[in-house]
């Protein structure tokens, strides 16, 4: 074989080991982007947006909450898919519970809870 034929040839024969060899270096760190959006971004995400759920499913009346608006008030009616609040002593505003950013204070719990939950 003369050096132009092995120089040709020699780089044909051993592709495949080196291209898989390589396919499987380039996609590591493919991997490891993923894997760091995923525990960075997108776990927190998910966790916020359960807390937040869990919230508005916990909102009752007296509770003192703060809109996405920024609007402070004092929940007076809660229904399915909207909570009213009292802002001032004769103004209401009825909200979607979506709109709700933040539960400053719950609402005092009755006395009967408070029985129970010492018996416990």
């Amino acid at each position: 074989m003369t050096t132009i034929e092995s120089f040709f040839l020699f780089p044909l024969q051993s592709a495949p080991a080196n291209t898989t060899a390589s396919f499987v270096g380039s996609l590591i760190p493919f991997l490891l982007v993923i894997g760091i959006f995923y525990f960075l971004i997108i776990r927190p995400q998910n966790k916020k947006q359960k807390e937040t759920e869990k919230m508005l499913a916990s909102l009752k009346k007296g509770d003192k909450v703060v809109t996405i608006g920024g609007v402070h008030g004092i929940i007076h009616a809660v229904k399915d898919t909207t909570v009213v609040l009292k802002v001032d002593d004769t103004t209401k505003i009825e909200f979607s519970r979506n709109a709700i950013a933040s539960v400053l204070e719950a609402a005092k719990a009755s006395s009967e809870e408070t029985v129970t939950e010492e018996k416990k």
